[in-house]
């Protein structure tokens, strides 16, 4: 998990990425929890968060600019 100010430094297109990667995360852990696999189920709620971070520090640097 990043911290704020690391994403802040991140470019436009590195958060874009960012935010695929997790979307994937996301998709696996939900695959695997309706599967009776997931190891650990609060992942999911943390990357619902950091996905979230990310958008937001998307859109200030959107509206920033």
């Amino acid at each position: 998990m990043r911290k704020p100010a690391e994403l802040r430094a991140l470019t436009l297109k590195e958060l874009r990425e960012e935010e695929l990667s997790l979307r994937k995360e996301l998709f696996n852990l939900r695959v695997q929890r309706a599967t009776g696999e997931i190891s650990n189920p609060r992942r999911i709620r943390q990357v619902r968060r950091e996905i979230a971070r990310v958008l937001t520090i998307m859109s200030e640097k959107a509206k920033g600019q």
